[in-house]
């Protein structure tokens, strides 16, 4: 029993409330006299127990002559009964989030001190959702110009397709290379797919189409991308390392931002452009 009273506990039962249930499921029908004597648990607590089980429908209230009894219902509806309740629970906790967030959103930064604007360096450890989107709200303040290198193993997301389709309608310049490599996945409906060679190069054409610049490379890049010349942002992946223990880096500051963009060039003079390498490696 004391396994049956733990998994009750996970189900928000109090230890005393998990006994008293118990004995009356046994019983099927007791007084709260006869429930205390049975548990040790005082009268005042199971009867106020007994009086929640009610109020909750596990249990009816059964008067008589001489002694107010408690009559359990089938366990199968307590479940139920229970199940409904942990729902509503869990759906009124989400709403609560959602709510929270939406009002912390509007005062986020409204009142930015004066040290955030110095901070120029920021560190961000991890591997999650959350970090990605790091990422995305950087490319989403993007106004003219997103410079990307894009090396093995990088996760093309519908969220990043979509927001690449908005800067380039909007009049952005979107210039990338990417290496190629058997490791190149794509992120479509929250399901991360590995792709061939040929399906990378199909994937990229689409993205050449919608106005993206883009050659591919077969040299090592670092995991970089500069947005308008100021901001860098580098992943620093390391494979000998737990992903979780990954960095990324963002550096704001024009100096350093010019620099890497003469790495970009360096790269892109190297590097072939689609129908180049359809061309030459592709069979």
């Amino acid at each position: 029993m004391n396994e049956v009273i733990s998994k009750l506990e996970r189900l928000n039962f109090k230890e005393y409330e998990a006994k008293i249930l118990l004995e009356l499921i046994k019983a099927g029908i007791l007084s709260a006299s006869k429930i205390s004597e049975k548990t040790k648990v005082k009268r005042s607590t199971v009867y106020d127990a007994l009086k929640k089980f009610t109020s909750k429908g596990y249990c009816n209230e059964v008067e008589t002559n001489s002694i107010t009894q408690f009559q359990i219902i089938p366990p199968e509806i307590i479940g139920d009964k229970i199940e409904k309740e942990i729902i509503k629970s869990h759906k009124e906790s989400l709403n609560a989030i959602n709510d929270v967030t939406k009002e912390l959103s509007k005062i986020y930064k409204a009142e930015e001190s004066d040290e955030s604007k110095f901070v120029k360096v920021e560190l961000i450890r991890g591997h999650n959702k959350h970090r990605d989107q790091k990422f995305i709200e950087l490319l989403k303040k993007a106004k003219s110009t997103v410079h990307f290198m894009v090396r093995l193993e990088h996760l093309v997301s519908d969220e990043l397709e979509d927001y690449a389709k908005r800067f380039l309608k909007n009049g952005g310049v979107i210039k990338s290379i990417y290496e190629i490599g058997e490791e190149f996945r794509v992120q479509k409906d929250n399901v991360s797919k590995k792709m061939n060679v040929k399906e990378i190069v199909k994937s990229l054409e689409n993205f050449e189409r919608q106005g993206e610049k883009i050659k591919v490379s077969e040299m090592q890049l670092s995991n970089t991308t500069i947005i308008d010349r100021e901001i860098v942002y580098m992943n620093i992946a390391d494979k000998s390392i737990p992903r979780h223990n990954n960095s990324d880096i963002i550096i704001k500051n024009k100096d350093t931002a010019k620099n890497l963009i003469d790495l970009f060039n360096f790269y892109w003079e190297k590097s072939h452009t689609l129908f180049e390498y359809k061309k030459n490696f592709l069979r």
